[in-house]
């Protein structure tokens, strides 16, 4: 055995192991009790020493060796498992990530843990769940037009997730979990054919986003000149009273910053890089609103 060490760089104590193991048995034992291996036994050797250095139980490595699997069917197999190993890092690296960026640092980890590893089929109740819950006795057909794109949308993470993606799927987690902002949203979404809130998102938003944005960034006041002529450029001057206080109340609730991150998180998820911010330019808006009408 000895010589065998030394031929294979191997210590002499894991040879008797793998010997012991029936990977490596000896063809013959000597007089004396010692084990005597055939002149195959280098190559097998080396070929054990590689299979388990890649990862490979001694289990798989007798099939192989005893040609009861090919190796390409114990690789396909042991690399599927190696898949789901590294996905699973993945997802543990990414909460660890996450848990540096909290204040506390052990408060909530678990529910973290958690919301990472659902399954697929569970992270579509979550939101299904969300949807169900803000769209609940509404039967407008423009929000339920809504209500289905939200269903069609939902948070599927790749098979191999980036860190960011995973980041994104616990924050959307918590963020549809949160009674104050299921509230937030449903008032979005009630009484849209009387209050006109679904024309306001589909009209008024690109002129908001045109013209609203630009003058938020540019630190335009919307109580001054400047400000009433924007104002008139996104909103006509001949709205009513009635429509007046629905926009306002619609831009309040799109002003809000979690209602803007909600969409945000869903096109991380999808790898998708988020767009200019526009609650700036929904709160500029009201203001001009109020200050002006």
């Amino acid at each position: 055995m000895g010589e065998l060490a030394r031929r294979t760089g191997l210590s002499a104590r894991t040879i008797r192991f793998w010997s012991d193991s029936g990977v490596i048995p000896p063809a013959e034992r000597s007089a004396g009790g010692y084990r005597l291996y055939s002149a195959d036994a280098v190559g097998r050797l080396h070929l054990v020493r590689t299979l388990r250095e890649l990862g490979f139980g001694l289990d798989k490595v007798r099939e192989v060796l005893d040609s009861q699997s090919t190796l390409a069917e114990v690789a396909a197999s042991h690399v599927e498992a190696l898949e789901a190993q590294i996905q699973l890092l993945r997802l543990n690296r990414a909460v660890l990530l996450n848990a540096l960026s909290r204040d506390d640092k052990t408060e909530g980890l678990a529910v973290m843990h958690e919301l990472a590893r659902l399954p697929a089929r569970e992270r579509q109740q979550l939101i299904d769940g969300f949807v169900d819950k803000i769209f609940a006795g509404v039967d407008d057909p423009d929000a339920l037009v809504i209500a289905e794109f939200m269903r069609e949308m939902p948070p599927r993470l790749p098979d191999d997730p980036t860190s960011a993606q995973v980041d994104a799927w616990i924050e959307l987690a918590e963020l549809v979990s949160d009674d104050d902002f299921q509230h937030t949203m449903r008032q979005m979404v009630l009484h849209g054919d009387s209050d006109h809130r679904i024309d306001f998102g589909l009209n008024i938003r690109p002129l908001v986003l045109e013209h609203a944005g630009p003058a938020a960034a540019k630190g335009i006041a919307p109580d001054s000149d400047a400000g009433h002529t924007i104002l008139d450029r996104i909103v006509p001057a001949d709205l009513g009273d009635s429509e007046s206080r629905a926009l306002l109340e619609w831009l309040d609730l799109v002003a809000e910053p979690r209602v803007e991150r909600y969409w945000e998180l869903l096109g991380l998820i999808d790898n998708r890089p988020p767009g200019p911010r526009s609650v700036p330019a929904f709160t500029w808006l009201a203001a001009a609103l109020r200050a002006h009408r």
